[in-house]
């Protein structure tokens, strides 16, 4: 399943993984993110309500243009950096195409809105 993120009047996409915490951020959307930079690497910001952690991992090594979720804080990220291994953060899926390199544009704080796509 894809889903849209909008950044200002940049729309990004990306492809969901086949899990229960990718099951449950498709029911908090749509949804608008207040996201803050980290060092960097990544836009993190707080969802509405807690991810399912069924089946995951303790935590990741993301990759650049990861889209991901760190459960101490209740956060979507987005990785457009090298961010390494640290415990809380699932994977939940890649953001498609040029996106990482045109979040990594995007400096500070931003609006994210994310909403259902209609690829599979």
């Amino acid at each position: 399943m894809q889903i849209q993120i909008t950044i200002a009047d940049q729309t990004f996409t990306a492809t969901l993984a086949d899990s229960p915490a990718a099951d449950d951020l498709l029911t908090q959307l749509p949804v608008t993110v207040e996201m803050v930079d980290h060092g960097g690497v990544e836009k993190t910001g707080p969802l509405r309500s807690a991810l399912s952690l069924d089946g995951q991992p303790e935590g990741a090594d993301p990759e650049v243009g990861d889209l991901g979720y760190y459960a101490p804080g209740n956060d979507l990220v987005l990785y457009y950096g090298d961010q390494s291994y640290f415990p809380g953060i699932v994977i939940l899926g890649q953001l498609d195409g040029d996106a990482p390199e045109r979040i990594a544009s995007l400096s500070g704080a931003v609006t994210a809105t994310v909403e259902a796509g209609t690829g599979r």
